[in-house]
């Protein structure tokens, strides 16, 4: 008879399974990587997902955010801090036709951008055009909307971020628009329509030549919790819109910006080390979007590439870093990148945890 000694470990845990020595999680009670058949097996902040470049089966992973500001403090100046950020955050599995005619173009995201933000996601990417005489959010090419990559009116979206900031009033939230309106006064006009104008933060009130942004305290008590980024130079004169590049640099997106130990600015920003500019995006993100690619990148990839950013910016932590398919990951993923963020600006560790007032969840190590 075979001994368990000489039985692999795997296998000994197999047999007593079988044997009923161990009982397997469930309902709720499985933890960060234990198996799972479904997502009401995981433990709150946690769903269950596969991962064929980091794990075998289905495990659970996370799912949300942890609140720096309920877990640290929100009196630091808004670029003291660092917030998930969904690229593309419109171009939704799933997202039914507006126009009736089938889409044809890439997909980033599979929730919705009210789980989206509910989940954590503090910035939105968002690309915005003149279609069907609105404006529209599209995955398009050349500056045109078309009915194949059209995905919905902006005012659809922009009215899901005001439910949410109505329903959450110490929240605030990031639009980066990517941005080919060309009708007078076009943003501004659905801005007012969606009514988002109520929360929106200032341009007078933007920092200049590397100044720091108010705390998130002051802006939270003013109810300035929209801030609003527009890629039209113009429009910050015409609109009081701020464009991107005067406030933030950010590196090169797509196939370009994933190479292992670089990180350069994107064409339209200035060189990250431009300290000028007191807010940091670190995109990473393939050119085509494929899901099931995701988890591997949006984990210890991710975080590499966030100390390679630093370094480059002038060792300065991202203050948004910017994924797809946001939730996929080999376990703690781009949640776990953002806490590695706020720990770092916060108090020089690699996890906002660390940071709490007599917390021994860990020690800090040079970047």
């Amino acid at each position: 008879m075979t001994s368990l000694k000489a039985l692999d470990p795997l296998r000994i845990t197999s047999l007593l399974i079988l044997l009923g020595f161990v009982t397997a999680c469930s309902n709720g009670t499985c933890k960060l990587l234990d198996g799972c058949s479904s997502d009401g097996d995981c433990e709150s902040g946690l769903f269950c997902s596969s991962c064929l470049q980091g794990f075998s089966g289905s495990r659970c992973i996370r799912s949300t955010t942890t609140d720096q500001f309920n877990l640290v403090n929100n009196s630091l100046p808004f670029n003291k801090y660092a917030y998930l950020t969904t690229h593309n955050s419109f171009a939704i599995e799933g997202e039914p036709s507006h126009t009736g005619i089938p889409r044809v173009t890439f997909y980033n995201q599979e929730d919705t951008v009210t789980q989206q933000l509910n989940n954590g996601a503090r910035a939105l990417m968002l690309d915005t055009y003149d279609f069907d005489g609105d404006v529209w959010l599209c995955h398009s090419s050349g500056g045109k909307c078309h009915d194949v990559t059209a995905f919905e009116p902006a005012i659809d979206t922009l009215k899901e971020i005001e439910a949410f900031l109505s329903l959450n009033p110490s929240e605030i939230v990031t639009l980066i628009l990517e941005d080919y309106v060309q009708a007078p006064n076009g943003l501004t006009n659905v801005f007012n329509a969606s009514g988002l104008l109520k929360y929106w933060f200032p341009l007078s009130s933007m920092p200049q030549n590397g100044q720091d942004w108010p705390s998130v305290s002051d802006m939270v008590a003013k109810n300035q919790r929209l801030v609003v980024f527009t890629s039209i130079r113009s429009k910050q004169y015409t609109e009081g819109i701020a464009y991107q590049w005067n406030f933030m640099v950010e590196n090169q997106y797509g196939d370009g910006g994933m190479k292992g130990g670089e990180c350069f600015n994107r064409a339209e920003s200035a060189p990250l080390n431009d300290t000028s500019k007191p807010l940091v995006l670190v995109n990473y993100f393939n050119s085509v979007p494929v899901k099931a690619l995701t988890c591997k990148h949006n984990s210890a990839e991710l975080i590499n590439m966030l100390h390679t950013c630093f370094g480059a910016a002038s060792n300065r932590w991202a203050n948004f870093v910017a994924v797809d398919f946001y939730k996929r990951s080999e376990g703690g993923g781009a949640f776990q990148a953002t806490d590695m963020l706020n720990g770092r600006l916060l108090c020089g560790c690699d996890d906002v945890h660390v940071c709490t007032s007599g917390s021994t969840s860990g020690a800090c190590t040079p970047p």
